[in-house]
């Protein structure tokens, strides 16, 4: 009865759902807007340290960030639900295109109503990135850190680690000078960490029920094989989508096809290079996390049972499986990092790790711009940075809301 207080924001969570487009990075302009400057959820300086925390995390950010705005309101029971709520509509898109993927017989069709939409989700990446600038860029390391960081971003935005060290080398930066946030006394809290073994745990239970399923030829190695797969992703992918993607490619399409496999005539998951590259570009047309990915790739890579059921288990299974670990982590260890933020050691590094993560929004911003743009015409270049920039001027000068501008920008898709 008590999550029906929540009645209200769940349905905010649902309705951002269905229109959060743009994959973590335009995710967290839609969050500002919503969560912070509409219903006052969490307040900006609270949102930059949700991102700050998640970024350090493997999995899904948008994601885990999401997941914790749900817990600040209700604890545990109401930070599940919105997690539920907020993958729900993607995952079941990607499910019913893994159904519905024989039909397609044009696999180059163009999503016209979906042909604006990156650019406004870039207009609200650039509009979160200076609204953010202002908060955690306060002096001259902090800018810095930001402009390296942008910098870093721009040039190496598809290296998997590029991420993480960012954020580490801005924290230790920061710690270097003392004067601005000097240790207090204060009692010491033992800290928990008995949480990590739960999810290592998991982890490596995972990986040997798949292994020995697979040599012993067991009757659900598949299924076995597959969540393995799935939280194993969820569980080491740093930076996001963009290098998840690539990592389920390696993993469904080109290992597969590897002398090694083929010598050793081992039975792996596989899912056709035509496929999977459909199911990438339908992916990028609809809004939600891009970590849904996993309820399409659980879907194909169980087709070939023949049976719609066994179809259906590999789509809750890959979502399971590549969802479970975000959840998993942003819950164990977000109290943890309540607990370590008193101290001044960590406290002066959230100030570099701040600035790094503004550093990335805007590296992202620069370089999401230049992939749109220099894959286009002069004529749909100039009309994507003039969608970027209307996209920006209305988030920063206006009160429109979100969804508004979404179906805004769908219409003029559909016009064009």
């Amino acid at each position: 009865m008590k999550l029906l207080r929540h009645k209200k924001f769940l349905q905010t969570v649902f309705l951002y759902s269905i229109t959060a487009f743009g994959g973590p990075q335009g995710h967290y302009g839609m969050m500002l807007k919503t969560f912070v400057h509409k219903r006052k959820d969490i307040t900006e300086d609270e949102l930059v340290d949700y991102v700050s925390f998640c970024n350090m995390l493997p999995g899904a950010s948008s994601t885990q960030t999401l997941t914790l705005i749900g817990f600040k309101r209700g604890g545990v029971p109401l930070a599940l639900l919105t997690l539920l709520i907020w993958i729900l509509p993607a995952c079941t898109i990607m499910a019913g295109i893994s159904f519905l993927l024989d039909y397609f017989d044009d696999r180059n069709m163009q999503f016209n109503m979906f042909s604006l939409i990156q650019p406004m989700a870039i207009g609200f990446l650039l509009f979160s990135s200076t609204r953010m600038m202002q908060i955690s860029v306060k002096n001259t390391i902090t800018t810095i850190i930001m402009v390296v960081a942008a910098i870093s971003t721009t040039l190496l935005f598809k290296t998997p680690w590029i991420f993480p060290i960012l954020i580490v080398i801005g924290g230790v930066i920061t710690n270097f000078s003392k004067k601005r946030i000097p240790q207090k006394e204060q009692v010491s809290k033992k800290l928990n960490w008995n949480n990590i073994f739960v999810f290592l745990l998991l982890f490596a239970i995972a990986g040997y029920l798949s292994e020995t399923a697979t040599r012993q030829n067991w009757k659900y190695r598949k299924e076995m094989n597959l969540f393995e797969n799935n939280y194993r992703f969820g569980s080491l992918v740093f930076g996001g989508g963009d290098v998840l993607l690539p990592m389920m490619y390696e993993q469904y399409v080109v290992r597969p096809e590897s002398p090694r496999i083929k010598e050793t005539k081992r039975e792996v998951l596989q899912i056709k290079k035509t496929d999977f590259l459909t199911g990438l570009g339908i992916l990028r047309a609809i809004p939600g996390p891009v970590f849904s990915i996993g309820a399409f790739t659980g879907g194909m890579v169980m087709r070939e049972a023949n049976s719609p059921a066994l179809q259906l288990l590999g789509c809750v299974l890959g979502a399971i499986g590549i969802f479970l670990p975000s959840a998993l982590l942003v819950l164990f260890f977000f109290p943890l990092w309540n607990n370590l933020k008193k101290y001044a050691v960590v406290y002066r590094s959230l100030e570099g790790i701040n600035a790094s993560i503004v550093g990335v929004m805007c590296g992202a911003t620069l370089y999401l711009s230049k992939d749109i743009i220099m894959n286009a015409t002069v004529t749909d270049a100039w009309i994507k940075i003039a969608s970027i920039l209307v996209a920006f001027l209305l988030l920063r000068f206006t009160k429109i809301l979100s969804p508004v501008l979404v179906l805004v920008f769908l219409a003029l898709g559909l016009l064009m």
